[in-house]
């Protein structure tokens, strides 16, 4: 009798040991499911700016010409543990100069490391999930033009159990989702170009939205403000609310994201500094649909 027990203890811990290695394995794009699409580098550039690359993987305080160098070097101090930022220059030793493509798409959009391992989601690949294809190969395509940096890059310090990559398989189930965050039904195309500028390669949700005890977004408060993840003070509320920017035109929220000054005659201070400055770079046009998504998104009341 108490070797049938064991027995089916043994059976059920392979069982539950088997089932938890099938729901955590990595899923990943295939070669196949790549569109035939040659880079355009200028569009490169362009979602390059919209994502803020060279905020986290250039070096503190980089300027001008330095911001192209993304050899890493931010640490970024969560509740989950440190987080060194990777060198994403096209160093083929140290950073990701030897990457094919579909590497790169896999790390993007799937949150999927070139050695087939879950990348931890300090790196916002949630948001990313919602970009097109054509816009990674595009991505990809610019920073190949990009300074080769040599630059050895920390490991991250992270306790258990966050520091088994495998259980990451079961957070993506919860969280990675491509579909929009918000419905917003009968959107005009400029809304639209908004959406996917904020919520893809923008991928602003991620600080402006609060998190669950697990680091999931929480979409029924989405850019309604949240804790900073550097630990000091809030991030603001960005939705037409009273406590957010309601009392801001469209107008207004595209000329402080070319100006860095907002209506109330005050300036951008902390990260978002360099957020504005990246989204300077890019067209009027798509500063103009960022304002008219944060105008038509649902007011959501806020702290920060």
């Amino acid at each position: 009798m108490i070797k049938r027990l064991f027995g089916l203890a043994a059976l059920a811990a392979l069982l539950g040991g088997g089932g938890f290695w099938l729901l955590t394995a990595p899923e990943t794009l295939a070669e196949t499911d790549l569109p035939a699409h040659t880079p355009d580098i200028a569009n490169g550039e362009r979602i390059f700016h919209a994502g803020g690359c060279s905020s986290c993987h250039a070096a503190p305080g980089a300027k001008g010409e330095d911001k192209l160098r993304l050899a890493g070097g931010v640490t970024l101090n969560t509740d989950f543990g440190r987080f060194h930022v990777p060198n994403i220059s096209p160093d083929p030793d140290t950073g990701i100069g030897g990457w094919s493509t579909l590497d790169f798409v896999n790390a993007m959009v799937r949150g999927v490391g070139r050695r087939g391992e879950h990348l931890y989601p300090a790196f916002p690949y949630t948001s990313y999930a919602r970009m097109t294809l054509p816009d990674v190969i595009d991505l990809k395509g610019y920073m190949d033009t990009l300074p080769a940096v040599p630059n050895q890059v920390a490991a991250h310090e992270l306790p258990f159990p966050f520091s088994l990559r495998r259980g990451l398989g079961l957070w993506k189930r919860l969280y990675l989702d491509p579909v929009p965050a918000v419905v917003l039904a009968d959107a005009s195309d400029l809304v639209r170009r908004g959406q996917y500028l904020v919520e893809g390669p923008g991928h602003c949700g991620e600080c402006h939205t609060p998190r669950d005890a697990i680091g999931g977004l929480d979409r029924t408060a989405w850019l309604a403000g949240a804790p900073n993840p550097d630990g000091d003070g809030r991030i603001p509320n960005i939705t037409p609310d009273s406590t957010g920017i309601g009392a801001w035109s469209a107008e207004e929220i595209a000329y402080s994201l070319e100006s860095g000054f907002t209506p109330e005659f005050d300036s951008f201070g902390g990260s978002m500094v360099a957020v504005q400055e990246n989204l300077a770079a890019l067209p009027a046009e798509d500063r103009e649909a960022i304002a008219a998504y944060l105008k038509a998104v649902p007011a959501r009341a806020g702290g920060g």
